[in-house]
């Protein structure tokens, strides 16, 4: 059976390495010259930024992706663990790192934070593993047709409510830990999920988990080198990828099924089914502007958007500088209201700065850096005229680098804004997609199928299971399995990676 995967993001690659692998002849399009969807890499005045994603956790899921095309991790994608995994710098001065393992995370909380808080960091870490355990199974590496499937686990759900997973996150924290640091420093996740700690899930602590605890690792060569070798495997193992080249509409047939795409060139190419990893309000506005999206598309509750400023400077950071380096503000709840209740930029911004030449120096020039800066806005429902605020927010990055002991000559750059994300095709200016809240989580997420159009799937941010490096993994590995429950014959193939788990959907 023919299938085309639409986007070289890490979704699409995964979706291809997963379908190639089962016996499906798989043809990926592309409309950039290059793997990496939204991450593509950007060469500058000797200085190369990656501009996707820049903190790489849980790598077996592409382990997984990797072996299903026939390649091995090991081979692949050789990486190394971060450790620290991050540097936390807090508004007093002081800093806690975030260390690789229990016994040196307990003992760094011991020498900051008190004993208390390092004593309750042991039982946090098997409450966060008990966490993972009940919903990466049941509730994140899952189709959902409906609600009604979350009844199909009751004791897991059961053990989620057990668990406090429906709880919120801040409060939960904050009964763990007496240090305010600490607080921050296990809750800032839930930004990645576009909620504040404060209204976010408990649940969403398995990211927590997946960075603060299973460790941040770095791709050798970078974070480009995760699409490239996802790419790499898929084409080894049959498929046949198109880079340079747009789909303009899908070709459905009598009964409205996908029979194919059309290319910008006017090639169609057959399709027995369609992975569209394209954001989802674009992907109905190109591909599908025949059909109403479901209301959760048009007027859902989309995240917070970031400014990244990605810079290549003469000079090198202050000893102590990590791979990693997130700075708090110090009105913690006031930043949050500021960005999601009144959607205003933060009066007091917290902030991730990556500086990927301390662990690869030939990223830039002999004596200089390559720094991501990242501080979350607004998205374009927001008040910020990002026309106006480029500039000031260009210089309040600059100020604030400075202020760190970055590197501040800046040689070459590049200034994402919320306008530059709605140009590359994401929804309201933000690369983060649908808020995590409870009616977009799960179930309740826009699914991966729309049934109006049979054998067309979605991957990707958008749907499930969600935002981030490892979701979108996991994404594409469920689009693999949609399109097998609707191409019956393949998924339990001999050696296929459908049979090994007994063509479980």
């Amino acid at each position: 059976m023919s299938v085309v995967v639409i986007g070289a993001g890490l979704s699409g690659l995964a979706a291809a390495c997963h379908l190639v692998g089962r016996g499906h002849d798989v043809t990926l399009v592309e409309r950039h010259d290059a793997p990496g969807g939204r991450g593509l890499r950007l060469r500058r005045d000797g200085f190369t930024f990656d501009t996707g994603p820049t903190v790489m956790t849980m790598p077996d899921l592409v382990g997984e992706a990797l072996s299903a095309a026939g390649t091995s991790l090991h081979d692949a994608l050789p990486m190394r663990l971060l450790d620290p995994a991050y540097r936390a710098r807090f508004d007093d001065g002081s800093q806690i790192m975030v260390r690789h393992g229990v016994e040196a995370m307990r003992q760094e909380i011991a020498d900051t934070c008190g004993s208390v808080d390092a004593a309750a960091f042991v039982d946090f870490v098997d409450w966060l593993r008990r966490l993972y355990r009940v919903e990466m199974p049941h509730f994140i590496d899952a189709n959902f047709d409906s609600p009604l499937d979350l009844a199909r686990s009751p004791r897991a759900a059961a053990r989620l409510v057990r668990l406090g997973g429906f709880r919120r996150l801040g409060p939960v924290i904050r009964e763990w830990f007496r240090d305010e640091r600490l607080h921050r420093l296990f809750s800032f996740q839930a930004l990645y999920a576009g909620l504040s700690p404060e209204s976010a899930l408990a649940l969403y602590a398995v990211i927590t988990y997946m960075d603060s605890i299973e460790g941040v690792w770095w791709p050798e060569g970078g974070m480009d080198a995760v699409p490239a070798a996802l790419a790499t495997a898929a084409a080894k193992a049959g498929a046949d990828l198109r880079f340079g080249e747009t789909v303009t509409r899908l070709v459905l047939d009598r009964r409205g099924a996908v029979a194919g795409v059309e290319l910008e060139s006017g090639e169609r190419l057959r399709a027995d089914a369609v992975v569209c990893t394209l954001d989802l309000p674009t992907a109905y506005e190109h591909l599908l502007p025949q059909l109403t999206s479901p209301r959760v598309v048009r007027s859902g509750t989309y995240s917070p958007s970031a400014v990244v400023w990605h810079v290549g400077a003469t000079g090198t950071p202050e000893p102590g500088t990590s791979h990693h380096n997130i700075h708090f503000g110090s009105d913690w709840d006031g930043a949050f209201r500021a960005l999601i209740d009144d959607r205003r930029l933060m009066p007091d911004p917290s902030r991730l700065v990556t500086v990927p030449t301390l662990s690869d120096p030939t990223l830039a020039p002999a004596g200089s850096s390559v720094l991501y800066v990242l501080e979350p806005v607004p998205n374009l429902d927001g008040r910020v005229d990002w026309e106006r605020e480029r500039g000031p927010m260009r210089e309040r990055l600059h100020a604030f680098l400075g202020a760190n002991g970055y590197p501040t000559d800046v040689v070459a750059e590049e200034l994402v804004t919320p306008l530059e994300w709605e140009r590359l095709g994401m929804h309201r200016g933000t690369p983060f997609a649908l808020a995590h809240t409870f009616r977009q989580t799960g179930p309740f997420r826009p699914g991966n199928l729309d049934r109006r159009v049979p054998g067309l799937v979605f991957a990707g941010s958008g749907t499930v299971p969600g935002v981030g490096v490892p979701m979108v993994l996991v994404s594409g590995k469920l689009a693999a399995d949609r399109v097998d429950a609707y191409l019956p014959g393949r998924a339990g193939a001999p050696g296929s990676a459908g049979a090994a788990r007994g063509g479980r959907r």
